[in-house]
């Protein structure tokens, strides 16, 4: 709960501290560096990392003003069609109308939305071994079969399955929905605010299950699950076990390997992306993400639970934005 209030809190302080500021002109002085105002919205599961990578480039260049807010992907995209903001953050792949608009996606990193249940649950240590498989999930988040846990498998308690979904338009939301080939639409159960509302949801049901980013899973310091909340692992070859192979999910350094080497499905592992207005960005917005395709802040993924780009993807990325 702490750190909910924590991510909350630096969401309003951002957003008063920018909206009381005034506007600095863009410019660039050799020993000044760049100055001007970036302002940044969308998905949950970048919100953290931007953070940290505007503050790395404020070190550099100390006249430049962030306003940075999390409010999901669908408000992101949304925010930099309609000018609300330089930069959009998506954690799902952009609708074909809204690249007819104009918005041209820039990856950044890539990480994978997780199964989650309560770690409470009766019937943990064998969710653990046992795994789900992608069509039992799918039906529980369909609300097509399963309506306690003992319909999964008899060996489960006869108790009620409570399911968590997103109420907001948010990447995870529709990346989850697409590992079952549908749309957000789809997924039935108690819409919950925000990435970090859904996991404290998870946290104070013991008989829940959704879905969240790594980083409201797993603590950053520890590298382990934080108290109360747990993982699904993904039974891919519905043999009614976790084998070896699909075992990659008891701390982060192994789940983040599995993510880079594709031994975790995609989806609901995906592509993190900055969306900008193509052909709309001023020099400050390049050099900002130059910065960010920088490998010393790539590098910086892995330790906030993210997985970098490869030098190819960066490569590619470097000619989206200098393409005419």
């Amino acid at each position: 709960m702490k750190k909910n209030k924590i991510l909350l809190i630096s969401v309003l302080i951002l957003n008063l501290l920018s909206s009381c500021a005034p506007k600095v002109k863009e410019g660039y002085d050799e020993k000044l560096g760049y100055s001007g105002n970036i302002s940044i919205s969308g998905a949950f599961a970048l919100y953290p990392i931007v953070v940290l990578w505007s503050e790395d480039f404020k070190k550099l260049h100390p006249h430049v003003r962030f306003n940075i807010s999390a409010g999901g992907a669908g408000k992101g995209i949304a925010d930099v069609l309609t000018n609300m903001v330089d930069i959009g953050l998506v954690s799902r792949d952009l609708h074909p109308q809204e690249i007819e608009k104009g918005a041209l996606p820039l990856f950044v990193a890539k990480d994978a939305v997780l199964g989650t249940f309560n770690a409470n649950h009766p019937d943990a240590a064998l969710l653990k071994t046992r795994g789900l498989t992608q069509a039992e999930l799918q039906d529980i988040f369909t609300g097509n079969k399963y309506k306690t846990w003992r319909d999964i498998d008899r060996r489960f308690s006869n108790t009620a399955i409570g399911v968590y979904v997103r109420s907001d338009a948010a990447g995870a939301a529709e990346t989850w929905a697409k590992f079952f080939k549908l749309s957000q639409e789809d997924l039935k159960g108690v819409g919950i605010f925000g990435d970090p509302g859904l996991a404290q949801a998870i946290k104070d049901n013991t008989f829940a299950i959704g879905f969240n980013n790594i980083n409201y899973v797993y603590d950053l310091k520890t590298q382990m699950t934080t108290p109360n909340i747990a993982v699904i692992p993904i039974d891919k070859n519905k043999n009614g076990k976790i084998d070896p192979e699909e075992d990659f999910y008891s701390n982060l350094d192994e789940l983040i390997a599995a993510v880079a080497d594709h031994k975790y499905p995609s989806p609901p592992a995906r592509d993190l992306a900055f969306v900008i207005q193509k052909n709309n960005a001023s020099k400050l917005i390049k050099e900002f993400i130059h910065f960010v395709m920088a490998k010393q802040q790539q590098g910086y993924l892995l330790e906030n639970g993210y997985v970098p780009l490869t030098d190819k993807q960066i490569e590619l990325e470097f000619e989206k934005i200098h393409t005419p």
